[in-house]
């Protein structure tokens, strides 16, 4: 069965405009290959083991802020999806292109992926695909719905039980 992709894309919003922006991205699958949510915390807190790959999508996100000049307040590895909050700077007059969402996410997730193929080849070896095609993302529209937000991020290690893909 062949559905028709589903646009998340809000009407009118020009994605190279300086802000914050929500962002999802799920591995190929919903194959939980970046993390583990731990339990044990005498307080309750989960805590987080990155797998290889996982320290590959965390170490992307300083290449990414560096290649584009971008900045990611916030951000949160689960097993088989990560959540950030991307934020694009004012445009300058520079001969560099303006960064958009698209080609911010693409390059984070080529990154990832490069990586990843590399230390299978180092392995003698061929990796499957990493992510699944596309991702999700959101317009922060206002200071609450950036503290909405920010609070999902880090309150989402907690919620991993609850997640239907969780086994």
């Amino acid at each position: 069965m062949n559905e028709a992709r589903k646009h998340s894309r809000l009407s009118g919003c020009d994605y190279s405009q300086n802000g914050a922006y929500f962002v999802t991205a799920c591995t190929a699958g919903r194959m939980q290959t970046l993390s583990r949510i731990c339990r044990g915390d005498p307080c309750g807190r989960p805590r987080i083991d990155l797998l290889p790959l996982g320290k590959l999508a965390e170490a992307a996100f300083s290449r990414v802020a560096d290649l584009y000049d971008v900045s990611f307040d916030s951000y949160v590895i689960m097993p088989n999806h990560v959540h950030f909050v991307l934020v694009l700077p004012e445009t300058r007059a520079t001969a560099r292109v303006a960064p958009t969402v698209g080609r911010v996410v693409g390059a984070y997730k080529s990154i990832v992926a490069s990586e990843w193929r590399k230390m299978w080849e180092r392995q003698g070896k061929q990796a499957g695909s990493v992510w699944q095609r596309g991702y999700y993302e959101h317009v922060v529209r206002c200071e609450e719905d950036f503290l909405d937000i920010l609070r999902y991020i880090e309150e989402n290690p907690a919620r991993w039980a609850d997640d239907p893909y969780y086994i």
